[in-house]
């Protein structure tokens, strides 16, 4: 399985750089972290896969979230906003696709959606 995101900063209308992203599993009544960096000058960033991933795996079919630092990324701009963080919860179905998860960041609202 492979995640990726595409943040674009909707008040400046281009890509949101430098944002912290984070990719969890929750197994076991639990989030456990996979993944995390920052998106680049483009505002991407993907997850590195897992070779050979397996049903149990934790890259494999449940329940995802990528989690945002849109408080940091404001904050370093100097810009208030009212999301903090903002987690967008998924699930994978076959562990072999591609999952693109892109977000239209503003600082008093957010937009989300599966891409291709």
């Amino acid at each position: 399985m492979t995640v990726s995101t595409h943040v674009l900063d909707q008040q400046l209308g281009r890509p949101a750089a430098g944002l912290p992203v984070r990719l969890d599993r929750y197994r076991d009544d639990t989030w456990e972290p996979l993944a995390e960096g920052a998106t680049g000058d483009d505002g991407r960033w993907s997850a590195p896969a897992a070779p050979g991933a397996a049903a149990d795996d934790p890259t494999g079919p449940g329940t995802y979230r990528l989690r945002f630092g849109s408080g940091s990324y404001f904050a370093g701009r100097g810009a208030a906003t009212f999301y903090p963080e903002i987690s967008v919860i998924f699930t994978v179905a076959d562990g072999g696709e591609h999952h693109h998860v892109p977000l239209a960041l503003g600082a008093f609202g957010y937009s989300t959606y599966r891409g291709g």
